[in-house]
């Protein structure tokens, strides 16, 4: 403490600046130590031998090795930190390296990797700071390349952007130099490994039983439904839980960019798009999964996410008796959602007037459901609108639930209620042919 004190005064810095450096130097130190620990296993192990191990068995295998490294070479450590330091260099050498606890943490939703020094997580939907980090950019490169690799792709100078995903079902973005300035940046959208199930969105809130018992019926009674909502608002979890009600006799095809829908049933067909090879050869794009899936004789179409020309083969498809599909798009409103789509068949070169376009989408779509997610970071089920047909040049629509902002508590979170806005939607006579009946105090105005 003196000698703390004296440099204090000698130098002139607060002490905190002291107490920063020497946590710079530790953490300094202990890379040092991990790196030289990961090259002396390298060294002794036989890996072929150790990847045709059980992982139990492999993580036996590289703790005994690791203990007599560290034996070998009297490392300075407590017995807690050569337990973190062997646990760290078993992450490098099967895992994701620094990313593995945060991974492990069910309560984070998000993954955030903006430079190989800072690391952010989303956890219940706000964004916080780590203090998490890989030792540089290689380090972290080093991951990227991991995780692309196991699912066939790569990143390199000339294709320095990739999605894909982890073997839970996230979904990883990374993009590395050039187009990164400062170094690789790598995204993951975590999904566990249990889908939530629609019991667990409504004790968050994210929507009533009421709501979600006619949602109920929408979908058995085959229904097309379209999920808007913005990044992150929770379109893929709600597709998910809506896709539960799907009877287990029908055949499903599922039709993604990267693959993270998690259905249940029993006799479903997953499809995922593919990047061009280097050659810039051998792409498949959803509207080519779209087209495929057609002859594949699919009751019912679940794509992951319309975003190009796959929207003009996906109405058509509805338009067309596969019916009861399910599918998310980017937007706000329900009204931009629909907008949206008229941009994306213009996006196909097709010539079809703004009539044509808008009596596809009145006569494929029956329910849009918009959800976001709210400054407190809670995601809601913020409006049900039913389209009902055409005036003139224009797609009617009329909500029937609302989510009604009240303003905001003492603690920061959103208050509200839903709403039923009184009006009986006109599906209502399509849920009465499947033998569903919706209670006539459901949708009385409150």
């Amino acid at each position: 403490m003196a000698l703390r004190e004296r440099l204090i005064r000698e130098t002139n810095q607060p002490g905190a600046n002291i107490a920063a450096d020497e946590a710079a130097n530790s953490q300094r130190s202990f890379q040092e130590m991990k790196s030289r620990l990961h090259r002396a296993l390298i060294n002794r192990m036989d890996l072929t031998k150790l990847g045709a191990m059980a992982p139990e068995q492999a993580n036996v295998e590289v703790s005994r090795l690791a203990e007599g490294v560290l034996a070998a070479e009297a490392m300075p450590l407590s017995a807690m930190e050569r337990e973190r330091l062997v646990s760290e260099v078993r992450h490098e050498l099967f895992g994701l390296g620094p990313l593995e606890p945060l991974l492990a943490d069910p309560t984070i939703s998000d993954i955030l990797v903006n430079s190989h020094r800072r690391i952010y997580i989303e956890r219940r939907g706000k964004l916080e700071a780590t203090d998490v980090a890989f030792k540089d950019d290689d380090h972290l490169m080093r991951v990227i390349e991991r995780i692309v690799s196991s699912v066939g792709r790569r990143i390199d100078e000339s294709s320095p952007m990739v999605d894909a995903r982890l073997s839970d079902g996230s979904r990883v973005n990374a993009i590395i130099p050039p187009l990164s300035i400062d170094g690789p940046v790598l995204s993951i959208r975590r999904f566990g490994t249990e889908p939530l199930r629609m019991n667990t969105l409504i004790e968050n809130r994210a929507l009533t039983r009421e709501i979600a018992e006619m949602l109920e019926m929408c979908v058995k009674a085959r229904l097309n439904i379209l999920i808007s909502g913005g990044t992150g608002a929770g379109k893929t979890t709600l597709l998910n839980a809506l896709s539960a009600y799907i009877p287990e006799d029908e055949r499903i095809v599922t039709i993604e960019d990267s693959a993270e829908l998690q259905l249940q049933q029993p006799h479903v067909v997953r499809l995922e798009t593919r990047p061009p090879n280097i050659e810039g050869r051998g792409e498949v794009t959803q509207r080519d999964l779209v087209r495929n899936a057609l002859r594949m004789r699919p009751d019912r179409i679940v794509i992951g996410e319309v975003r190009g020309g796959e929207a003009i083969d996906m109405l058509q498809a509805m338009n067309t008796g596969h019916d009861g599909s399910l599918t998310t798009i980017h937007a706000n409103t329900p009204r931009d959602a629909l907008s949206r789509l008229e941009t994306m068949i213009q996006m196909t070169g097709m010539r079809l007037s703004e009539r044509a376009m808008r009596q596809q989408i009145a006569s494929a779509l029956d329910v849009v459901l918009q959800v976001a997610r709210l400054s407190d970071g809670t995601r809601r089920a913020t409006s049900i609108s039913e389209i009902t047909g055409m005036e003139g040049d224009t797609i009617t629509m009329q909500e029937i639930f609302q989510y009604e902002r009240t303003g905001i508590d003492a603690t920061g979170k959103v208050t509200g209620r839903f709403r039923a806005t009184g009006i009986r939607p006109r599906f209502a006579e399509k849920l009465k042919a499947y033998g569903l009946h919706l209670p006539r105090t459901l949708l009385e105005e409150m």
